[in-house]
């Protein structure tokens, strides 16, 4: 059975390498010349099965309000007239309650930990290189009602398995020795020994090329222009190729992993993925003392950035701007993000190396991702993943792969298509 494959990103890799694995023919279509261009190049770069609070929680409606038309506000919404923006907020403010909160944590701990696993278990079974680091990741606070909102959350991750615990500022500081510059700010932490970080980038091109050796087709350079239905089954996929020339590409089975272009694809079938783009940023700079760097992957939770290390560089990404499909940095926000680096630690990085970024993450109301067989018989999708992308790719692709298979994947989670 042939598989097409729409996206290189790393849900689409992970999701081709697991496909492989279970014998598909498999072919992976993408714009870019090369995997893992887009949102992967260059995200945070945690497996952060602790970052599990949606950002629909009952205290998010008033901080939205608060950040309204702050241009370095960690979550923007920049209002349009936008039916798709409109539309997602709302859905976005009924995620808002306790109990939604709960269930979607739920979700993505169940999801998170068995990704996590599935992660751990390819780099045993390949030996794949991406600068991974397996020191944990600290969430630290400097604002005491953060702090104190954070406790029910880490409470609800711990009864699920996810040993994030809470610690004390000096703790914390001797976790991470970086933090004692502002050690006097931090009024409470939260530590996962078991989650990880890694470049997501580099990960997903090296999956890639274990994918084409072992006989995944790789289309780049193809521009998906739209897929073609017929009695509710997709009967192919139309694509431009590099030279402009017109194709339609054809398989037994489709699966879906274009982030937040997925909606563009499905609407005009009828399907409404409740997916918004939600720009981050990230910047990256050159260490010059590597020694006075965090050594720790940590999330700054007041600013809503995470810090982690790649080799010989400092990634530090976050902030969200719901701006439609716009890619412009904007200096405002690029200036946050160094500053804060600044006061953690000046000393360690190179500022006037940075290279900033920003890339579209496919944001769902509820934060949890759409994986599983569409309304279309022989469409699947793996896409909505948000900020989680890289911590979810693993599972979401073995998941998505048994579903395909006929099989019942080995975690519990509300898959789409499925009576669980």
């Amino acid at each position: 059975m042939h598989v097409l494959v729409l996206g290189a990103g790393v849900v689409g890799i992970t999701s081709a390498w697991y496909l492989r694995q279970q014998g598909f023919e498999v072919t992976v279509v993408d714009r870019q010349a090369a995997a893992g261009l887009e949102t992967s190049f260059a995200n945070g770069g945690q497996i952060s099965v602790s970052h599990a609070e949606p950002w629909a929680n009952p205290a998010a409606p008033a901080k939205i309000l608060k950040w309204l038309w702050r241009e370095d506000a960690p979550l923007l919404f920049r209002l349009r007239a936008d039916r798709q923006q409109w539309l997602w907020g709302l859905n976005f403010l009924r995620e808002c309650t306790a109990e939604r909160t709960r269930h979607n944590i739920t979700q993505m701990v169940r999801l998170g930990t068995y990704s996590r696993q599935c992660l751990q278990d390819l780099r045993a079974h390949t030996g794949i290189e991406y600068d991974c680091l397996t020191r944990g990741i600290l969430h630290f606070y400097t604002n005491p009602h953060e702090f104190d909102a954070a406790l029910a959350p880490a409470q609800i991750m711990r009864e699920l398995g996810c040993e994030r615990r809470v610690i004390d500022p000096t703790e914390a500081v001797r976790l991470e020795p970086a933090l004692a510059r502002i050690q006097d700010q931090i009024v409470g932490a939260t530590y996962t020994d078991a989650d990880e970080s890694g470049d997501a980038h580099r990960f997903t091109q090296n999956l890639a090329a274990l994918c084409a050796q072992a006989g995944v087709q790789f289309l780049y350079e193809h521009q998906i222009e739209r897929l073609e239905m017929h009695d509710w089954q997709i009967t192919g996929v139309k694509v431009k190729d590099a030279q402009g020339q017109p194709h339609t590409l054809k398989a037994d089975r489709y699966v879906l992993c274009l982030g937040s272009y997925s909606p563009l694809l499905t609407r005009p079938l009828g399907m409404n993925l409740l997916i918004y783009p939600a720009k981050g940023y990230s910047a990256t700079y050159p260490l010059i003392a590597p020694a006075a760097a965090p050594q720790v992957s940590m999330t700054d939770d007041e600013f809503k950035l995470v810090f982690s290390r790649l080799g010989n560089r400092l990634r530090v990404a976050g902030t969200a701007e719901m701006n439609g499909y716009n890619t412009e940095l904007n200096p405002v926000r690029c200036e946050a993000i160094t500053r804060r680096v600044l006061q953690i630690c000046p000393d360690a990085v190179d500022v006037s190396g940075v290279q900033y970024w920003t890339g579209l993450r496919p944001a769902t109301p509820s934060n949890v991702p759409y994986i599983g067989q569409s309304p279309i018989k022989n469409l699947y999708l793996n896409t909505g993943h948000g900020t989680l992308g890289w911590t979810h790719s693993c599972g979401s692709g073995q998941a998505l792969a048994h579903l395909v298979a006929g099989q019942t994947p080995d975690v519990d989670f509300a898959f789409i298509g499925t009576a669980s």
